[in-house]
């Protein structure tokens, strides 16, 4: 069955839905997730996102900040673009009713928090909700617009191409006509087309078994991407978050760094707050040092985990700004406002992902990612606290006037999509063999975070690149035999997006960010100022400033 619609979007995150409502008014929109509507990172935002509202701060202070946390690696235009938009990207999410939080109740001066790496409160938050209250404000205003349409447990297989068209030959370059998607619940695989594609997919945490994410980030849009011929960059920046809950029943969830922002005190097992020996900024720097500095007491004292002190505050205020995670440590039996915290690193966030440009394009015409599927060069090699919200509005808000264009050019030149075969079904799940194949997915997820965490090096990663190397083989070889399903999917989808972060972080000859290595521990801007582009079979550097440019041999690490 063929699903037509003028815009297609794939995830329900901030990103996704953001584009969403400011497309609709332009053409019909259909929107697939995975599972339910509102399964997504942005559901599990807690700190806020930071944007200039303060008379003591500017666009230069934060754009310092941003690049400055991303080690030399952030695009300047790209930062000063989500700088300069980020208030109004505010004013416009109030508009769609989200209600961040005032100094006082009726105060028209909004709440500012501070956060690790920046120098000024500039955190705009609804308490230690705020994801949650973007995404139910977007779902609200997206349920009572009539040209949008959300289909819930549709896990999409591959974006369609020409390389699925029959007897077409490729004149200007590939297009992107929507995807083969896969119904959870009946099974059944079915066409969504479109002349503008939207990728906002979220990240891969579950690359990893210790994650801050839902279990759908899974690295789909990357991974599809990928095959369908885009290049991606910097996949061996991924950030693991400083503090998640270390408890049996804790499932990772995560500790804001907005805790810390409030002047929360990290600290061992004997109550030593260690942090003033690792950076000048202490329990406020940035994540990366942050994450490491944490991983290194716990090696060298032995220790499962550290501690996230808050007993020295007001208990009241603890309360007032933190209730999401004062309940939820409540219902462990920890009360943080007279317990310490006890937290570990998990992984959180990837910096890297699909190259686009300033307005969200990528190289495939009709083909747009944002969110944190992208890379937009943001980030460089760390992402500073509560810039991925602030990067998915405002790259959503460009994409949108882009995308409306596009498909205003369509519209004028008549042209029509092509005929899309039906998915093959061919193929039969075979119970037995699944069995042995998901077991896949753990020794994925153990190896990535042994060999490939917060401290690397040369062997450990090419121990996880040829361990990797053979499970992939083996899914790809069960994929092409076996009727799809939404867990094959994200099993071949993690494994890609695996592989892909292996490879990077190999190629990577230096420390910088979030990617430390034991065999190269300085930082090289002499030959590795630029990102880590894998195109196809090829791997090579984009120096800074210079535009993408596929090489006319093959490049390898």
């Amino acid at each position: 069955m063929n699903h037509h619609s003028d815009f297609l979007v794939i995830g329900s995150g901030i990103a996704g839905l953001s584009f969403a409502l400011q497309v609709a008014d332009q053409g019909s929109v259909i929107i697939l997730t995975k599972k339910e509507r509102a399964d997504s990172n942005t559901n599990r935002a807690q700190g806020g996102i930071a944007a200039v509202f303060g008379n003591d701060d500017s666009f230069d202070l934060h754009v310092q900040d941003t690049l400055k946390a991303g080690v030399g690696l952030c695009h300047t235009d790209a930062v000063e673009q989500i700088v300069r938009e980020g208030p109004e990207s505010i004013r416009m999410l109030q508009d769609w009713g989200v209600d961040f939080t005032h100094i006082q109740p009726k105060s028209p001066s909004l709440d500012l928090g501070r956060e690790g790496g920046h120098t000024r409160n500039r955190i705009i938050h609804s308490k230690d909700r705020t994801g949650m209250a973007v995404e139910h404000a977007l779902l609200e205003n997206l349920r009572s617009h009539p040209n949008i349409q959300m289909l819930e447990n549709q896990s999409a297989i591959e974006l369609i191409t020409e390389h699925h068209l029959p007897n077409t030959r490729e004149t200007t370059g590939l297009h992107c006509w929507g995807v083969y998607a896969v119904d959870g619940k009946t099974g059944d695989a079915h066409i969504f087309s479109a002349h503008v594609t939207v990728l906002a997919t979220g990240g891969a945490g579950w690359v990893y078994p210790h994650t801050t994410n839902p279990d759908i980030a899974t690295g789909d849009g990357v991974a599809m991407a990928y095959r369908a011929g885009v290049p991606v960059a910097n996949l061996e920046f991924l950030q693991f978050h400083p503090t998640s809950l270390y408890h049996p029943q804790g499932d990772s969830f995560l500790i804001s760094e907005a805790v810390r922002g409030f002047g929360g005190i990290l600290r061992t097992g004997d109550g030593e707050a260690f942090m003033t020996q690792y950076d000048k900024q202490a329990d406020l720097a940035p994540r990366d040092i942050v994450a490491r500095a944490i991983d290194s007491e716990m090696k060298r004292r032995g220790d499962e985990c550290v501690y996230l002190d808050v007993t020295h505050l007001d208990s009241d205020k603890v309360r007032d700004h933190f209730p999401t995670i004062h309940e939820k440590l409540l219902s462990l039996d920890i009360d943080m406002t007279q317990q310490l915290i006890p937290v570990v690193p998990a992984a959180h966030y990837l910096c890297g992902g699909v190259i686009t440009d300033l307005a969200g394009k990528t190289v495939i015409q009709g083909l747009y990612v944002t969110g944190e599927a992208a890379c937009t060069g943001v980030h460089g090699a760390n992402r500073l606290a509560s810039n991925s919200l602030l990067e998915a509005l405002v790259f959503s808000n460009r994409a949108s006037q882009s995308a409306i264009q596009d498909l205003h050019h369509y519209q004028k030149s008549g042209s029509r999509i092509p005929d899309i075969p039906e998915w093959n079904i061919e193929g039969t799940f075979d119970q037995e063999e699944w069995v042995l194949i998901s077991h896949d997915l753990r020794e994925i997820q153990r190896l990535m975070w042994d060999y490939v965490g917060i401290v690397r090096s040369s062997e450990r990663l090419k121990r996880a690149w040829r361990r990797v190397g053979v499970i992939n083989r083996d899914i790809e070889t069960f994929y092409r035999k076996t009727r799809v399903s939404p867990q094959l999917l994200e099993l071949r989808n993690i494994s890609c997006t695996a592989s892909l972060i292996i490879r990077s972080a190999l190629f990577r000859k230096e420390s910088r960010g979030l990617h430390y290595t034991t065999d190269f521990p300085d930082r090289d801007d002499q030959n590795w100022l630029g990102d880590t582009v894998i195109w196809g079979s090829n791997i090579f550097l984009r120096p800074l400033g210079e535009s993408l440019q596929q090489p006319e041999t093959e490049q390898t690490m």
